[in-house]
Order: C-alpha cells, then sequence, then structure tokens
C-alpha cells in the first residue's frame, strides 16, 4: 500500500477566511462582508475585515508553506475582489495581489490549485437575485474567463465551485450561513439548478480562454457513510445510504444531486420523483452545460456515519457508542470515512480524485515554552491519511489538501475554532507552526510511507 510517487500533498485556505484586506484595496462587498455586520450572526461579533492579513503577509505565509514541504496550496480567490460589481469593471489591484501570489508560490515550487468560488458571491449580484437568477451562469462565466485570461499562463489546476451543500443549504435553507436566509425550498433547488449551471459555464470558459491544456474539477462535500465490517452486505448497505437523497426540508445535504448531473449528465430517478413539486425547469441544454467534461473530482471529507444492512434487508445507522472521539467544534473522529468515501464515489463517478479538505479543529494555545503542541491532530491525520492510504489501492487518488493551512475566521463560529496546522495570534498576526505542522513535513518527505 502506498500513495502514487507524484501524490500532491498539500493545505487550504478561502479567500474570506483569510485575507483581510477588505478596505481601501478596490475590492467590492461580498454576502460575508455585509453578513458579519449583522449583529448576532457571528459568534461575539467577529468579522474577517481582516482575518489573518494574507493580503499583505503573503510571502511570509508562502515561506511557512515552503517549509512544510507542500506541493501544493488550494486557495480560492474572491470574485469581489478581481470584479468589484461581480460583472463588468475589473480591479487591478486584486489582478496584481493574486498575481504576487502565484508567482511567490512558483518561485518556491508550490503548484497553485485555485478555486473560483468559496461562498464570496459579490453583493451587487446578490442585489440582482443572485443564484436565484439564471444569469448567474453568466456572471460566473465572465468571472472564469477573466481568471483564465490573467493566471492561467501559470496555473493550470482549478476548481470551480466548493460546496454547494454549504452555500445553498446554510446560506438559503438554515440561515447559518451569509446570507442568512430561510428560503422557500423551491428556490433552494432553483439556485442549486443554476450554481451547476454556473459551474458548467465556468469550465467551457476556463477552457477557451486557457494558456495552456488545463485541469478543472469540482468540489463539493460529504457526511460519508462507511461499513460496520466488511462483510459485503454492510457495504452495500453504506454505499446505499451514501447516496440516498434526503427529506426536501434537509434536502441540500447529499451527493448524487450535486454529482450525478456533473459526471453523468442528469439528475438521480429518485430524486426527479421525490423533489418533483420542488423543481425548477430543467432542459437538456442545462444538462448538457451542467455536464461540461472535469478532469478530477474534488471532495471535502471530515466526517461520517457507521451503517450495516439490517435482518429486514433495509440499512441501518450504527449508534456511537458512549464517549465516542470528536473534536473541538463537536465533530465526530470517523477516520473510516477517509477509506469508504474516496472508494465509493471513485466506484460511482470514475474520476481521479482529491481529497480538498480535510482537519480538525482544535483547542490549541501557545505553551509555556512559546511552542503550540497539538498531539491530537497529530493523532487524528495519523488515523485518517492511514485509511487514505488503504483507499488509494482501490481508486486513484491524486492528492491530499488539509485543512487548513492557517487558523483563520471559521465562518459563524469567528476565531473560536482552530483548524490550522500553523496557529495565528489575531492580535499581532504573529504565525507559529504548531507540531503538526513538523508531523506533516515529515510525512510528505517520507511520502506517507510510515502510515
Amino acid at each position: 500500500m502506498s500513495f502514487r510517487k507524484d501524490f500532491m500533498w498539500g493545505a487550504a485556505t478561502s479567500a474570506y477566511q483569510i485575507e483581510g484586506g477588505v478596505y481601501g484595496t478596490g475590492k467590492g462587498m461580498h454576502v460575508w462582508d455585509v453578513f458579519t455586520k449583522e449583529p448576532g450572526r457571528i459568534f461575539e461579533g467577529h468579522t474577517g475585515d481582516v482575518a489573518c492579513d494574507h493580503y499583505h503577509r503573503f510571502r511570509e505565509d508562502v515561506a511557512i508553506m515552503k517549509e512544510i514541504g507542500l506541493k501544493a496550496y488550494r486557495f480560492s480567490m474572491d470574485w469581489s475582489r478581481i470584479l468589484p460589481e461581480g460583472t463588468g469593471r475589473v480591479n487591478e489591484e486584486g489582478i496584481a495581489f493574486y498575481n504576487a501570489l502565484i508567482d511567490e508560490l512558483l518561485k518556491n515550487g508550490i503548484e497553485p490549485f485555485v478555486t473560483l468560488y468559496h461562498w464570496e458571491l459579490p453583493y451587487e449580484l446578490y442585489k440582482r437575485g443572485g443564484w436565484m437568477n439564471p444569469q448567474s451562469a453568466e456572471w460566473f462565466g465572465e468571472y472564469a474567463a477573466l481568471v483564465a485570461d490573467r493566471f492561467s499562463d501559470r496555473v493550470k489546476n482549478f476548481f470551480t465551485i466548493n460546496e454547494p451543500q454549504c452555500f445553498v443549504g446554510l446560506g438559503f435553507l438554515t440561515g447559518e450561513h451569509a446570507p442568512g436566509l430561510k428560503s422557500p425550498i423551491r428556490d433552494t433547488f432553483e439556485m442549486a439548478h443554476n450554481a451547476l449551471r454556473a459551474h458548467g459555464r465556468a469550465v467551457q470558459q476556463l477552457r477557451a480562454h486557457a494558456h495552456q491544456p488545463l485541469t478543472i474539477g469540482f468540489a463539493p462535500t460529504s457526511g460519508v457513510c462507511y461499513p460496520e465490517t466488511e462483510k459485503p452486505e454492510d457495504i452495500e448497505a453504506a454505499r446505499q445510504m451514501y447516496f440516498s437523497l434526503p427529506d426536501p426540508e434537509h434536502w441540500t445535504w447529499n451527493v448524487a444531486w450535486w454529482s450525478d448531473p456533473v459526471l453523468f449528465g442528469h439528475y438521480p430517478e429518485e430524486g426527479l420523483v421525490r423533489y418533483e413539486k420542488y423543481l425548477p425547469k430543467i432542459t437538456d441544454e442545462d444538462l448538457r452545460l451542467i455536464s461540461e467534461p472535469i478532469d478530477i473530482y474534488g471532495q471535502n471529507i471530515y466526517n461520517g456515519r457507521c451503517f450495516r444492512m439490517g435482518a429486514d434487508g433495509k440499512p441501518e445507522e450504527v449508534t456511537r457508542y458512549e464517549g465516542f472521539g470528536k473534536t473541538a467544534i463537536d465533530w465526530p473522529v470517523t477516520p473510516e470515512c477517509l477509506r469508504w468515501g474516496p472508494k465509493f464515489l471513485y466506484d460511482r463517478y470514475r474520476k481521479p480524485i482529491y481529497i480538498t479538505e480535510n482537519g480538525m479543529s482544535a483547542h490549541d494555545v501557545v505553551s509555556l515554552d512559546g511552542k503550540v503542541h497539538d498531539p491530537n491532530r497529530i493523532d487524528f491525520l495519523a488515523r485518517y491519511l492511514g485509511e487514505l492510504k488503504k483507499a488509494s489501492d482501490e481508486a486513484d487518488i491524486r492528492g491530499y489538501f488539509h485543512w487548513s493551512l492557517l487558523d483563520n475566521f471559521e465562518w459563524n463560529k469567528g476565531y473560536s475554532e482552530r483548524f490550522g496546522m500553523v496557529y495565528v495570534d489575531y492580535r499581532t498576526q504573529q504565525r507559529i507552526l504548531k507540531d503538526s505542522a513538523h508531523w506533516y513535513r515529515d510525512l510528505i518527505q517520507k511520502n506517507g510511507a510510515e502510515l
């Protein structure tokens, strides 16, 4: 068992969570810039106005990446930093920032993987209906074309959209995330369809404007269902549940509805029946657009649930035992998800897979010796990556991006959760490599041989 020789060991971040540089940089507002100013929305009123100040400190951060030995860095571009109104006028200062970041990465031997959309919907487009507006596919296409024009001479790897389950589900169904709405279920299906159309349009425009052959993917997320044992019936139970479709009021959190149309060119039949009264008009032209061929498939995986086949021939969930391990953010520790998730996804979709996010929040503190000791994160990674290594024997797995490089703004949790391999003191912006960063460096040097 081993990882491929060219395995991409990386780390990931997103624009709003680390950049700062919101004001005085020519950037437009996006939905999170506005949402974080509403009282009661974010833990203790935190905002991403400064965040990790990566906008001004990116060279220091790239030096840290080199010290850790990262082969790749996945980051998102802020649509509103490049196009302040979402379309039309270009902010050259924003272009210059991303150019400088890309050049710095390449100078240090780190491959950039760019995500076009990690939830930074320009507020001017939100006011025009955002993802409810069918024109959103064209807006996103214009943005993708500009990104390809300006950056694809040096950037080969792109992901279009990150976690549509979250920006539709948490942003518009539960209202926990920006813009904080509890929309009618039908509206969320309309948004989902338009977001997938936007993904397809971005693929077209990236290729049309590329300066070199590109590798393009999509980065949804999932709560994995894994089997209790390796008996064929338990594996089948877990597989069935992983691709099952939830009730309409929780519909966004699923795999098949978001990925089947991208990779198969049609929505799941079961869903077309089950969700019929909520669905917008879906045309053959839409499906051709959504299923524009992609090269790689990203997946953000953090945890999962255990299933077995019941005596009645139906899958049943295996209850977690008392005292089951969990992270600081209260997510269960389930390493099996990094074996079975990629395996099931590869069996179904047959696309090379990148784990585009995986990691844990821990109660990290600076110790008396001035260091940050995070043995629980090292243990977490050793367990999860050990399972990913097993999966790499059964699936084409190309790379792994740890979430996150830096402690950062954790959406509605503000700065209360620390997911980074690098500790950030938000008062001084001092960076301290945690023990896990040194552990990861050693792991990368040996290509995971000792897992």
